[in-house]
């Protein structure tokens, strides 16, 4: 591995056709020599966080809804969140987003999201991860599986997950574009 891929999005190419990953766009959260783990960031379920939450804490019935991280441990709850003084011990991913680190991270973002009283603060919640042993992240970018693309927390927490995807391969292809786009009209030109 030559370098982290923290704090970027994996950008399935149009022939992964793996059901997990399809037109997905996934938020590296650590990547090393022992493998990657990252959130599916364009997944939401139908499931409300109130009631995710439910058995542990007393959440405000919101139309926020728990987003489906990945298949890896689907059970397990993750929180991204824009608040790095409620999780100290955890280095932000990308500037102005978090990752719930510890249990007791996990709460005081929550409780701080239910109470309403810290203005600004923004959360996701994932249920469930994507993960990669060693080497089989590197392997699967070879194949072309994934375009790797520099994350931002307004495209993570303001744009429409449903349209995420094609808004990050409209970057790449203009990231990437060798000969400068034609007009519809050749009298615009």
């Amino acid at each position: 591995m030559t370098e982290s891929l923290r704090g970027h999005y994996l950008v399935a190419g149009k022939q992964l056709r793996d059901t997990n990953f399809f037109k997905t766009v996934v938020l590296v959260i650590e990547h090393g020599d022992d493998g990657a783990m990252g959130l599916v960031v364009n997944r939401p379920s139908s499931i409300r966080v109130s009631h995710a939450l439910s058995e542990h804490f007393s959440y405000p019935e919101t139309d926020e809804v728990v987003f489906l991280g990945g298949p890896v441990e689907p059970s397990a709850l993750f929180v991204l969140h824009n608040a790095g003084d409620l999780d100290e011990e955890e280095s932000s991913v990308l500037p102005h987003v978090f990752v719930g680190g510890s249990a007791e991270a996990f709460s005081r973002v929550v409780q701080a999201a239910a109470a309403g009283t810290r203005e600004g603060l923004q959360i996701r919640v994932f249920s469930g991860c994507a993960g990669w042993g060693s080497g089989q992240l590197e392997s699967e970018l070879s194949r072309g599986d994934w375009y790797v693309l520099p994350a931002d927390s307004d495209s993570l927490y303001e744009t429409d997950p449903y349209e995420l995807w094609d808004e990050q391969m409209s970057r790449l292809t203009k990231k990437n574009r060798i000969l400068p786009s034609w007009p519809a009209n050749p009298e615009w030109n």
